[in-house]
């Protein structure tokens, strides 16, 4: 990965684009999108955000749990993540031309996870705004396998899940990858994409709108909702310390509310995911099976998170077994 910038042109442009999001919100505040098929809200200048509910996809869950969105530069859109379904997907574009007829030219997934990018297909026709060109769909460079192993399951589970609301759903996988870094232009509108080694998955991307300091983190960031572990975690928090040194106005995390201050939400986090850690190593050398380590690891943060007891089993069942060895 190349060298990032200097801490002290971040902190210079950091203050910057403080300087001028802070004006705008005295002209105008978040603007809510009521007449739209899905709600969005503008949380910065040309940067909308549907925020997704806090359910399981064993309860009640409907498509509609991740935070999506799109930018909107002078020449054209990116959309970031599409949700979970085809038609939760073609609400946020339904959304989105009710604000603006600019051609959607990229589709941006922040990681394959099915609540992220099972509406990917409703992007792909193209409409009359688009000229008939649908977009470019943008994904890690360990997107396409990731999104082939699992499709079977993810399509299954969908069906299960959604029943009738599932038709159409599909998975798309991306037709431009990135590697390391890439940088793309929506007209005066520069977003900043960048692939991370293997933490919450092994294809996380996130974005960087240059214009009003925003940062989309993907599932690099939960806040309120507990973190799900399904990459590797000594990655994952090694990402959280690279983040944290990042300049963002505003911060889009993949479950949550938008946050003015990402480094207390990546603490949070952070607090979390060593707690997790330091537990279930504990048990493993006390002997604990997994069953038990279940109902110990990490009980202190339960209280701080939603959703804590069915995703922190998952996460003991995945980190159990990857630790035994260590």
């Amino acid at each position: 990965m190349k060298a990032a910038p200097s801490a002290n042109r971040w902190t210079f442009e950091a203050r910057l684009r403080r300087l001028i999001f802070m004006a705008w919100l005295a002209a105008a505040a978040a603007t809510p999108i009521a007449a739209a098929p899905l709600r969005v809200d503008q949380v910065a200048p040309g940067v909308y955000v549907h925020l997704g509910q806090h359910k399981d996809f064993e309860d009640g869950y409907d498509g509609d749990i991740a935070n999506i969105g799109f930018v909107i530069g002078t020449d054209a859109v990116a959309v970031i993540d599409t949700g979970g379904s085809y038609a939760v997907g073609m609400a946020l574009k339904q959304a989105l031309r009710k604000i603006t007829r600019l051609p959607i030219r990229y589709v941006i997934n922040t990681h394959g996870h099915p609540d992220h990018v099972f509406g990917n297909a409703a992007f792909m026709t193209a409409d009359a705004t688009e000229a008939n060109a649908p977009p470019q769909l943008i994904g890690h460079a360990r997107l396409p396998a990731a999104m082939a192993l699992r499709s079977e399951a993810y399509l299954r589970n969908l069906k299960k899940q959604l029943g009738n609301k599932a038709d159409k759903s599909t998975l798309v996988p991306p037709g431009r990858t990135v590697q390391h870094r890439l940088t793309l232009d929506l007209g005066n509108r520069k977003l900043e994409l960048t692939a991370w080694p293997s933490a919450h998955t092994d294809n996380d991307v996130t974005l960087f709108d240059v214009a009003t300091g925003t940062l989309w983190t993907g599932d690099l960031l939960f806040i309120e909702r507990t973190p799900a572990i399904d990459g590797d975690i000594k990655g994952w928090l090694s990402a959280i310390d690279t983040l944290k040194k990042m300049p963002a106005t505003m911060t889009v995390p993949g479950h949550g509310p938008v946050t003015g201050d990402k480094n207390r939400a990546l603490t949070r986090q952070r607090d979390y995911l060593t707690t997790l850690l330091h537990d279930v190593r504990t048990s493993i050398r006390q002997g604990d099976d997994m069953t038990a380590t279940m109902a110990t690891a990490a009980a202190a943060e339960r209280a701080r998170w939603q959703l804590f007891d069915v995703v922190n089993q998952r996460n003991v069942n995945l980190l159990y077994p990857a630790l035994e060895w260590e």
